[in-house]
């Protein structure tokens, strides 16, 4: 696989919408692909910090402990091993 199809994959595969075997072809590149695991980490912080911002029912200690989450979640995104997909740890949907 290479990197321009991870890339056009990387939407499908954060929402778990892609085939077992095509999942498995970017999970392989992500393992092998520095610059790609980067671009999956740093969309799905993105992704998580948008969900935060949107959201206005948090005040509070609520809040404050999923900022807490996220900052640790998203610090040092693209090091590391690949996440799979999955948001990062003590984080859930």
């Amino acid at each position: 696989m290479t990197c321009a199809e991870a890339v056009r994959s990387l939407s499908d595969y954060i929402d778990g919408a892609l085939a077992p075997g095509l999942r498995a072809e970017v999970e392989e590149h992500m393992a092998t692909c520095h610059g790609c695991h980067v671009v999956l980490d740093t969309t799905q912080c993105t992704i998580l910090l948008y969900r935060a911002a949107r959201s206005t029912a948090l005040v509070g200690e609520r809040r404050d402990e999923l900022l807490r989450k996220l900052e640790a979640a998203c610090h040092g995104c693209g090091q590391g091993e690949p996440s799979g997909g999955a948001p990062p740890s003590g984080l859930s949907e």
